[in-house]
């Protein structure tokens, strides 16, 4: 208990010290994530609409992909983004490998999956009839669309909570495509690695308190975000 116990104060004191190493670290992972949750979610709730409600040869095949990529090992995925950045890789000429940019690359790599594959479950158990209504009322594709996305909010909430926590924890990617640049592109979660690796277990349990402590916060915040849409719903629907 005594690592676990330095690890606490040392939390503290990292918290309240503003210590610049931490705050550096914990915007990074804060940047990268929501511009990387952003992206998946703009384009995974369209996807998800498509592939829950379309017909189309070939779509239990993509659901199959799309179900795989969902435990998509972050190493590899972070291998491959790797190899598409690298120097002699096609993106190469961009010069963006080691950088934030390639880092929100890689998260979007993991969380989309997650984001699709959620979406399509939640809007299937959702009623359809919702989105036949709305288009019988004069609304478009899109507004239908994002009705339906109302319907099923509470299982959009869970696809964001779960992608917001698969990227922010991710650690294996960050390191490859990042390369763990202080300053630059050191996380959270890389830096916690870093100080394990040096044998600095109490900075490394802070680091990781930390970081437990900001998952909570932002999925207390998503899901307040959550309920207060379900009210807002559920007023809109006895008027």
């Amino acid at each position: 208990m005594g690592d676990i116990g330095r690890g606490f104060a040392q939390a503290v004191r990292l918290i309240f010290s503003l210590d610049p190493g931490t705050y550096e670290a914990l915007g990074t992972s804060l940047r990268v994530t929501m511009s990387a949750l952003f992206w998946s979610a703009l384009a995974g709730f369209p996807l998800g609409i498509l592939l829950a409600f379309a017909h189309f040869r070939g779509k239990q095949g993509v659901m199959n992909v799309v179900y795989t990529l969902m435990g998509f090992p972050p190493v590899v995925a972070g291998l491959l983004v790797y190899l598409l950045f690298s120097r002699s890789g096609p993106l190469g000429p961009l010069e963006l490998l080691y950088t934030p940019t390639v880092m929100v690359v890689a998260q979007i790599a993991l969380a989309l999956p997650v984001i699709v594959g959620l979406s399509v479950l939640g809007l299937r158990s959702a009623d359809k009839g919702v989105f036949d209504l709305a288009l019988t009322l004069g609304a478009t594709h899109t507004q239908a669309s994002v009705a339906l996305l109302r319907e099923a909010r509470l299982a959009i909430l869970g696809a964001v909570i779960t992608a917001f926590g698969n990227a922010i924890s991710e650690v294996g990617a960050a390191m490859l495509v990042g390369g763990n640049i202080q300053g630059a592109t050191r996380t959270l979660t890389t830096a916690l690695v870093l100080e394990t690796r040096q044998g600095n277990f109490d900075r490394a349990i802070a680091l990781g308190i930390i970081l437990l402590l900001v998952s909570f916060l932002v999925n207390i915040v998503l899901s307040r975000l959550g309920e207060g849409t379900s009210e807002a719903g559920n007023v809109r629907h006895l008027d």
